[in-house]
C-alpha cells in the first residue's frame, strides 16, 4: 500500500526535455506504449486496474477513478468521455502545464480511458483564456490521428475513436461536470440535477465520464507500471503523485509534482525556497479559493493529502497552494474572494444566487467604511445558511472560505470597520 514521500516524476516526465510537446518526442519517450497495450486487454481489466492503483480525481472532489469509470452501463450504446479543462479555481494552474509539457501524456489516457468504457467520442473542453494551450492541444489532437493513435481501428483493433476540442467561454460554473456538459451541448452553463449521474445519462443523454486533465494523463504511466507500482506512491488512502501550484510571496512559486502525503512544510520551505525577504507566513489556502484558510499553526506537520487537509477543516482540492503573508488584508482578499464567487455563481439557485451577492455586498460595505462590527458575524450567518442547498457546490464553496476568514480573522475584520482602513 502507498506509504512512501519519494519524488516520482510522472506528469512531469517532461520538464527539461527539448520539443516535449512534439509526437516524436513523445513516442521517443515510450509514448502510447500504454495504449497498445490497453487494446490487448479487456476493457474492464483496465477498469479494474485503475481502480486498484487508488487513483482519485483531482479536479477536486477526489472521488475514485476507476469506481467512477465502473458506473458507466456496459449495455452497446452510444458513451461518450469528456476532458475538464476548464481550471477555473483561483491559484491553480497544472493542467495547463501539463497541456505546455506534454498534451499527448493526456491524449493517450483518454484513448485508454475510453476504451475502458467503451467511448466512441471524447472531448477536451479547456477555457476560452488558455490562447497557447488550445493551440498545443489541437495541433496534438492532428498528430494523433495522422499517426493513427486517434480515428478509425487504432493500432488495427475493432476500436475506434473520434476526438475534439471545444472551447468554454471562462465560466467558473463551467468545472463543475454536469454544467459543463450543459455547456458543450450549447446550453447555458448551469449544472444539473443528480441523479441521474453523469455516467448513467450525461452529455445528450447519453452515458458519459467527466474526469480532469491530471486525472488523464495520469492513466499511461498506471498502464504501464501496474496498479501496485501507483499505489505504493503517496499514502494508504491517497495514492500516487498530485501536482501543487503555489502561489505568493515565496522564493519560487510554481507547480510541484509531490507525492500525496508530502510535507506541507517541506513544499513552502525547500521546493518552493521559503518567504520573499521581508515577508512572514500568516496564513495559506491550500486547495484554492473554495478551501477554508490554515493558520500557521494549523500547518505546522501538516501533509498534503485529503484526510490530513481535511482533520484541519480544510480541503485539499485543486492543489492549490496559495501563501499569504502579514502584509496581505484579510479584508481585502476576502473582499476579492466574495466577489469572484458572486461573479461566477449562475443563479439557478436561490441561497448561492442571493447568497453570494449579499456577502460581496457587505464586504464592499466594510472596504467602502461603511459597515458595522455586527456584519461580520451577519457574514458567518449568511455562510452557514448556504451550505449544502444548491444543485452544486459553488454555494459550499463561496460559504467555507467566508465562515473559515471569519471565525480566524474576524478580529481583523472588525478592526478595519473600526478604522475605516486596513490595520
Amino acid at each position: 500500500m502507498g506509504n512512501t514521500t519519494d519524488k516520482v516524476k510522472i506528469l512531469t516526465a517532461f520538464e527539461g526535455i527539448a520539443n516535449s510537446r512534439a509526437l516524436a518526442t513523445y513516442q521517443n519517450h515510450g509514448g502510447y506504449e500504454a495504449l497498445k497495450k490497453a487494446l490487448t486487454m479487456a476493457p474492464g481489466d483496465l477498469i479494474e486496474i485503475v481502480k486498484n492503483s487508488g487513483i482519485r480525481g483531482r479536479g477536486g472532489a477526489g472521488f475514485p477513478a476507476g469506481l467512477k469509470w465502473s458506473f458507466v452501463p456496459k449495455a452497446e450504446g452510444q458513451k461518450f468521455l469528456v476532458c475538464n479543462n476548464d481550471e477555473g479555481e483561483p491559484g491553480t494552474f497544472k493542467d495547463r502545464y501539463i497541456c505546455e509539457l506534454s498534451p499527448h501524456m493526456l491524449i493517450e489516457g483518454m484513448a485508454i480511458a475510453a476504451y475502458a468504457i467503451g467511448a466512441q467520442k471524447a472531448y477536451i473542453y479547456t477555457r476560452c483564456e488558455f490562447y497557447e494551450e488550445i493551440a498545443w492541444l489541437e495541433t496534438a489532437i492532428k498528430e494523433a490521428y495522422s499517426a493513427g493513435f486517434l480515428g478509425k481501428n487504432i493500432f488495427g483493433t475493432a476500436f475506434s475513436l473520434e476526438m475534439d476540442h471545444y472551447s468554454g467561454s471562462g465560466a467558473y460554473i463551467c468545472g463543475e461536470e454536469t454544467g459543463l456538459l450543459s455547456s458543450l451541448e450549447g446550453k447555458k452553463g448551469q449544472p444539473k440535477l443528480k441523479p441521474p449521474f453523469p455516467a448513467v445519462s450525461g452529455y445528450l443523454g447519453k452515458p458519459t465520464v467527466v474526469n480532469n486533465t491530471e486525472t488523464l494523463a495520469s492513466v499511461p504511466w498506471i498502464i504501464n507500471n501496474g496498479a501496485d507500482a501507483y499505489r505504493a506512491i503517496g499514502t494508504e488512502k491517497a495514492a500516487g503523485t498530485k501536482l501543487f501550484c503555489i502561489s505568493g510571496p515565496v522564493q519560487r512559486p510554481g507547480v510541484y509534482e509531490l507525492p500525496l502525503g508530502y510535507s506541507f512544510e517541506k513544499l513552502l520551505y525547500e521546493d518552493a525556497g521559503g518567504m520573499l525577504p521581508g515577508h512572514t507566513l500568516k496564513a495559506c489556502i491550500p486547495g484554492g479559493a473554495s478551501a477554508p484558510v490554515l493558520l500557521p499553526d494549523e500547518l505546522k506537520g501538516l501533509t498534503l493529502d485529503y484526510e490530513s487537509i481535511a482533520a484541519k477543516g480544510s480541503m485539499l482540492g485543486s492543489g492549490a497552494v496559495m501563501i499569504i503573508d502579514t502584509n496581505t488584508s484579510m479584508v481585502r482578499l476576502m473582499e476579492i474572494i466574495a466577489n469572484f464567487f458572486h461573479h461566477e455563481s449562475c443563479g439557478q439557485c436561490t441561497p448561492c444566487r442571493e447568497g453570494t451577492g449579499w456577502i460581496a455586498n457587505i464586504m464592499h460595505e466594510i472596504v467602502s467604511g461603511h459597515a458595522k462590527e455586527e456584519d461580520v458575524d451577519r457574514l458567518a450567518v449568511i455562510a452557514k445558511n448556504m451550505g449544502g442547498k444548491t444543485i452544486c457546490a459553488l454555494s459550499d464553496a463561496a460559504a467555507m472560505p467566508t465562515m473559515a476568514i471569519v471565525q480566524k480573522f474576524g478580529d481583523e475584520l472588525k478592526a478595519y470597520i473600526r478604522k475605516g482602513k486596513a490595520s
